[in-house]
């Protein structure tokens, strides 16, 4: 019988995007699609050209953090999906093209079908970053894109406590096993300061996490503090980084955005160059 081969060597880059980034983080309910979102914007605030892809076929939420609900792709005269544009942003989510709240019951290969969709039949133009939202877990849908296309590299977000830093390590396993890149990790509600105030509360007991990432040499890029202005941003959707250029958190957001346009992610290998 013959060898079925790496499945990594049929990755194709994405036409015209240069940098893919995946932003992960192995569980739900830690604030992941808000960070993955304020992220996008704030790159494309840096004279970035940015797409967003919400990768979560079966809970998608890209359309409402960016107020987007009910609207539709276009398709080119060469038949492709032109993606929304908000806020600097080109936008494609499987949200815009079923109900919101309608269920998809669709087995692998349709989930795969429609990931290869929006890598392949989508024209996205001329990108330096498409930022990649990734469903919770560690499951087809992460291994799929990897094998897919070139990976410039991924952000773990998680919150303090060692409950999140158990899925923090099966999703590092996972990037670590398919050769993706790990450029860090953010710490999201990793505390609460009172407006006025100096002193920070700790809202999920602080567990081992910086321990891990001393041991793994993962470095963190920043530590977010609860605020549920960044929640309600996102669900009327004007998200944070747009609404409050000159908050702290927002400032935080500019930090990471320059410190990934600063990173030679071309040392990975740049598909297109």
């Amino acid at each position: 019988m013959a060898g079925h081969g790496n499945p990594f060597d049929a990755q194709e880059p994405i036409k015209g995007v240069k940098h893919v980034i995946l932003v992960g983080s192995g569980k739900g309910g830690v604030g992941k699609s808000t960070v993955t979102v304020n992220l996008a914007l704030a790159l494309a605030q840096t004279g970035a050209q940015v797409g967003l892809l919400d990768a979560d076929i079966y809970g998608p939420s890209l359309p409402r953090m960016l107020g987007c609900l009910g609207q539709k792709p276009m398709l080119s005269e060469d038949h492709l999906l032109l993606p929304l544009e908000r806020m600097g942003l080109r936008l494609m989510s499987i949200g815009f093209l079923v109900d919101e709240g309608a269920a998809l019951i669709w087995r692998g290969p349709m989930l795969f079908k429609a990931l290869d969709q929006f890598f392949r039949e989508v024209y996205w133009g001329d990108l330096d970053y498409l930022v990649v939202d990734l469903p919770p877990g560690t499951g087809d849908v992460q291994l799929s894109i990897a094998q897919k296309v070139p990976v410039s590299g991924a952000i773990v977000v998680t919150t303090p406590q060692n409950v999140a830093l158990s899925d923090v390590k099966r999703a590092v396993d996972m990037f670590t096993k398919v050769k993706v890149p790990i450029l860090g990790l953010i710490e999201n509600m990793s505390y609460f300061q009172p407006q006025g105030q100096s002193e920070r509360y700790q809202l999920f007991p602080k567990g081992e996490l910086d321990q891990y990432l001393k041991e793994t040499a993962i470095e963190k890029l920043a530590e977010l503090p609860f605020n549920t202005q960044i929640s309600m941003a996102g669900e009327v959707g004007i998200p944070y980084v747009e609404s409050h250029r000159d908050a702290k958190e927002a400032k935080i957001f500019a930090e990471i955005a320059k410190r990934i346009r600063t990173t030679d992610l071309n040392a990975e290998g740049d598909p297109n160059s």
